[in-house]
């Protein structure tokens, strides 16, 4: 490791904070492919599970995690974003890798060779499962499908949780475009799992040999994963949540917290929500459909206090206030999330109730808050 670079001086964490996700030069798999073969193919070293699709990857992929535990396979986890931390992402046997020690495996190579900081975040993932001798990883897709960095898997299963319009500028303007790229990770052979029964065609024409269609209830698509990957039947196991999905917090009698951070995930939450009336606080990423989003929450609540995260796509909080105002009563700009926070939950009193929803970073900013 070249120890005189600025970079190799940082912290893991700081280190792979001061990259960007995003490829300067387009996505590929070429970066990605490169790094897999200087730590040796670890991807090779255990069979997987791939979910894909727009809304509940993290959860399909912790339960059937959680589920091939239970039949006593030893099991790695990829997730993305993060909520408590980017330990988070990197689970084994559901507990948290080794963060510094993940990424000190890949951090030769990747910097060598220019890796995003999702592929690096994909090759330590590859990389621990293998060091950690995992009967069978369960990875979650980042963006789309195709030229995602976890598209190096030839999993033997594929999820497609369900697919509704998002990253319209990469994955493509309709429906069917974004589910045939989120299905080209399908390997000749593959078993598929779907949400929706629509995507059977495409399913089959991307090479699958059994395609089953679940309905889209996270448990139902997780458990459905792991009888394909094990080959016979096994006992359902409800959802394993992780962080930020429907997440009691705060000391008000009722917060919940929540990821949703498309019109789809949206729709999802307020089905799921208590019949209450809700302070929100939201912070929205710019190529989002915010305008979708704000109309369908202003369905549980009146005040909206617009806050932005830290990622550097969040909309400017004066800018996602303008934009609420017309579907909600009162709004109020507050930059910082904390300050935000504090503000609803005051605004909601002893016998209120605050929902913090819009975006994973602005949970992952918060998530030190008690």
């Amino acid at each position: 490791m070249r120890s005189t670079s600025r970079s190799s001086r940082l912290s893991a964490v700081s280190w792979v904070e001061s990259l960007s996700p995003w490829p300067a030069d387009g996505f590929g798999l070429e970066r990605i492919q490169a790094l897999l073969a200087e730590l040796g193919e670890p991807q090779r070293r255990y069979r997987s599970i791939h979910v894909v699709g727009t809304n509940g990857k993290s959860t399909v992929t912790w339960t059937a995690a959680a589920v091939l535990r239970r039949e006593g396979l030893r099991v790695g986890a990829y997730t993305s974003p993060h909520v408590s931390g980017w330990g988070e992402r990197i689970q084994v046997d559901g507990a948290p890798a080794d963060f510094e020690a993940a990424l000190a495996r890949v951090r030769e190579p990747a910097e060598r060779l220019g890796a995003t900081q999702f592929e690096i975040l994909t090759a330590a993932a590859l990389a621990e499962f293998a060091a950690a001798g995992v009967n069978a990883a369960v990875v979650e897709a980042g963006l789309g499908g195709r030229l995602d960095a976890t598209n190096v898997l030839d999993a033997p299963v594929v999820v497609l949780t369900n697919v509704a319009l998002e990253h319209t500028n990469v994955l493509g303007s309709t429906r069917e475009a974004i589910a045939r790229e989120k299905l080209a990770v399908v390997s000749p052979g593959a078993r598929v799992v779907l949400g929706e029964p629509e995507w059977q065609g495409l399913a089959r024409a991307a090479g699958a040999a059994r395609v089953v269609v679940t309905g889209r209830a996270n448990a139902a698509l997780a458990l459905a994963a792991a009888e394909a990957f094990l080959g016979r039947e096994l006992e359902p196991l409800s959802d394993v949540r992780p962080p930020g999905r429907l997440e009691r917090r705060g000391a008000a009698p009722l917060e919940l917290w929540d990821s949703a951070n498309n019109p789809a995930g949206v729709g999802y939450l307020l089905g799921r929500l208590p019949s209450r009336r809700f302070v929100l606080v939201v912070s929205i990423l710019a190529d989002k459909d915010a305008d979708a989003m704000l109309a369908a929450l202003s369905a549980v609540g009146d005040t909206l206090y617009a806050t932005t995260s830290s990622n550097a796509r969040a909309l400017p909080a004066d800018e996602l206030a303008r934009r609420a105002a017309p579907f909600f009563r009162r709004v109020e700009a507050v930059a910082d999330p904390a300050e935000a926070l504090a503000r609803a939950r005051e605004a909601a009193g002893l016998e209120g109730a605050v929902l913090l929803a819009g975006s994973h970073y602005v949970l992952a900013d918060l998530s030190s808050v008690p």
